[in-house]
């Protein structure tokens, strides 16, 4: 069994050097640990065997579903899914960055496992450089979840990922992208938009009087 270790993904270099066999891990339905602009996150490919996968290995409420992460807006319409008015005005502003929109759609795309109780899918555009790379290179979206198990805090450097999940990194079922220990970080805001008002449904790092200068009708987290 080989041992348990970190794929570097710091500089662009590694970022390029892990693409090829990063992609081929996803695509063969495994589960993928990596750095976000918040904190480590665990995702997959959107079909629906990965995402049961993910879901089995973090032990994962049906009711909590993964939200998607995407490198360029288009890749929002080729899930058949809708950029409102609102959410339009929200992204324009705050992405790429720590904001998440539920978006209404996606219905012959997107398994329904990842379609919350609003009845949207959560779709974040990431800035994070290497995490974009790859999604880039993969040409669709990765799902995305914090690297942790229920009741333990979301990792911050991949030493706690391997400390909680060395055995399904060294049988190959997860594979960990190193990209170093990450500043402290409120996780991602959760905008609901699929409703007739955009409405704050987790607050996070980007606070909802900011947001409601792009959109002034925004309800919740006052």
């Amino acid at each position: 069994m080989a041992e348990a270790r970190g794929i570097p993904f710091w500089s662009p270099e590694e970022v390029e050097a892990s693409l090829g066999a990063t992609i081929a891990h996803l695509q063969a339905g495994g589960v993928l640990a990596y750095p976000t602009e918040t904190v480590y996150g665990f995702g997959t490919m959107i079909d629906r065997d990965a995402v049961e996968r993910l879901v089995q290995m973090k032990h994962r409420p049906a009711a909590k579903p993964f939200l998607l992460l995407i490198s360029d807006t288009p890749m929002i319409a080729r899930l058949g899914l809708e950029l409102t008015p609102t959410a339009s005005m929200l992204a324009a502003r705050h992405w790429p960055g720590p904001l998440t929109l539920v978006l209404p759609g996606g219905e012959r795309r997107i398994p329904e496992r990842l379609r919350g109780p609003e009845g949207g899918i959560a779709v974040r555009w990431t800035p994070h450089a290497g995490l974009q790379r790859l999604i880039s290179a993969l040409g669709d979206p990765i799902t995305s979840t914090s690297a942790n198990l229920p009741g333990v805090p979301a990792a911050v450097s991949s030493a706690e990922i391997l400390e909680q999940w060395s055995s399904e990194i060294e049988s190959g079922e997860l594979r960990l992208l190193d990209g170093g220990r990450l500043p402290p970080s409120e996780p991602s805001t959760v905008v609901d938009c699929t409703g007739p008002r955009p409405r704050v449904i987790r607050p996070g790092a980007v606070p909802a009087d900011t947001l409601r200068r792009s959109v002034p009708t925004l309800i919740g987290d006052r």
